[in-house]
């Protein structure tokens, strides 16, 4: 084959190279078509199974107990920061819909644009709160937070998350880009093709493993305010503090997974009845989802990443989030012979007055 190469005329040779130029964006062309005409099938059938869902509510007939329908009221919204073990932990969510009689809905925006536009906030909220076929509903997205009681919303949804060490979710996310996982390993990744190395990348100065991509985790708490995404604003990280401590029921940690699953199921067990369970015996090893390829990073890597002020925000941040996670679980559970139990109920109601006769 060398030789042919070498013995073909110039023009032959530039003509072979623009024809593997043509043939290789044709390819590339029919993998776009072929993957935007999945996305419109997935759109298809998730619209079908809506429509199947409200007609089944419909010929049930209204509800008539009011206590069941108030126990039904409830939405979580799970804004799932990308690579935190999210697709671990929502495929819990997946197994335990049926059994436990709530619906599970992703929310798909386009090109995982976390920040909506204004009208479609108002349409999902609306969806959100007056959507009573998808209630009691577990709703999740690579979406920021955002603020229902801005649109005069009375019952606001039950905010939950989950963040990651930032160096390694930057890490993970990386070669994710590259590789995949081992939950769609046939699937095409963007940057698919490229072997180079988390650590030389940063060596070189790369833009793919730059300090400003660390910053993820504060504005996906912050919100859909402009300086949420301002890189490396301090009103963005107390902000997303704020957020965490007032408007999130619970927020853990990726390396602690196993505790914030237990403590949703002890406070929310309409929604995670079971998920301790499941998770132990099932979960570790099903739902973990592994990014092909990855390898850790050097420590000289950490430490010129650790230098960048972005970096010292997100950590902070990361820090905070860990320690609010570390004082729920401490006043939620006692440990016994190395493993964790929910405490039973510590407060009980006395000198009740007047007295019934």
């Amino acid at each position: 084959m060398g030789l042919l190469r070498i013995m073909m005329p110039p023009k032959l040779q530039l003509l072979a190279v623009v024809a593997f130029a043509v043939a290789m964006l044709f390819l590339e062309n029919q993998i776009q078509k072929l993957e935007e005409s999945r996305a419109k099938l997935e759109r298809a059938i998730a619209r079908h199974e809506v429509r199947e869902i409200e007609q089944r509510h419909t010929m049930d007939g209204p509800r008539q107990d009011a206590a069941f329908d108030e126990e039904d009221d409830i939405v979580i919204i799970y804004n799932r920061v990308p690579k935190t073990a999210s697709t671990s932990f929502t495929n819990i969510a997946y197994d335990l819909c049926a059994k436990n009689r709530y619906h599970v809905l992703h929310i798909n925006t386009t090109k995982n644009n976390p920040v909506m536009s204004l009208q479609d906030q108002v349409r999902f909220v609306k969806n959100i709160t007056t959507w009573n076929e998808m209630k009691p509903g577990f709703y999740h997205g690579h979406i920021s937070y955002l603020d229902f009681a801005k649109f005069g919303v009375k019952k606001k949804p039950i905010y939950i998350n989950v963040i990651r060490d930032p160096i390694e979710r930057l890490v993970s996310y990386y070669y994710f880009l590259r590789f995949g996982d081992d939950y769609r390993p046939g699937l095409r990744r963007r940057k698919q093709g490229d072997k180079k190395t988390f650590d030389e990348c940063v060596a070189e100065g790369g833009s793919d493993c730059a300090p400003e991509k660390l910053w993820l985790q504060i504005p996906f708490f912050c919100g859909h305010s402009s300086e949420c995404w301002n890189v490396g604003s301090r009103w963005a990280m107390d902000q997303a503090k704020y957020n965490l401590v007032n408007e999130y029921f619970l927020v853990g940690v990726t390396e602690e997974l196993e505790d914030f699953i237990m403590l949703l199921e002890a406070a929310l067990p309409r929604f995670f009845r079971g998920a301790t369970d499941l998770y132990r015996t099932v979960g570790k090893k099903s739902h973990l989802r592994k990014t092909t390829e990855k390898k850790l990073p050097t420590k000289q890597t950490i430490a010129k990443l650790q230098q960048s002020d972005i970096w010292k925000m997100e950590n902070e941040f990361y820090e905070f989030a860990l320690e609010q996670f570390q004082f729920i679980r401490a006043h939620a559970v006692r440990e016994k012979d190395g493993d964790l139990y929910i405490l039973t109920q510590n407060f009980f109601y006395e000198k009740i007055y007047p007295k019934s006769n």
